[in-house]
């Protein structure tokens, strides 16, 4: 990869399905929180495939803890319907 002086240096890089790989093989109870982590994000994403107003009530509340008004996130939501 090209370095920020201009060098081209020799780098490990992995792409981010890879990265999970990686942790779920990490033999530490130390990684264990955040497989658990990955595993229940895989689980409410499984549940929102099966029931779609399970990801919108997800992204309403994502909008509202970054301070979008109630009106915009309704609006928001009436398009995508």
């Amino acid at each position: 990869m090209i370095a920020p002086d201009g060098k081209v240096r020799e780098t490990n890089c992995v792409n981010v399905k890879n990265a999970f790989r990686i942790i779920q093989s990490v033999p530490s109870k130390k990684a264990e929180p955040f497989k658990q982590w990955l595993a229940q994000l895989g689980h409410e994403r499984i549940e929102e495939i099966e029931n779609p107003e399970l990801a919108q009530n997800r992204v309403k509340q994502y909008y509202e803890m970054k301070g979008y008004p109630k009106e915009w996130i309704d609006k928001q939501q009436k398009i995508t319907n």
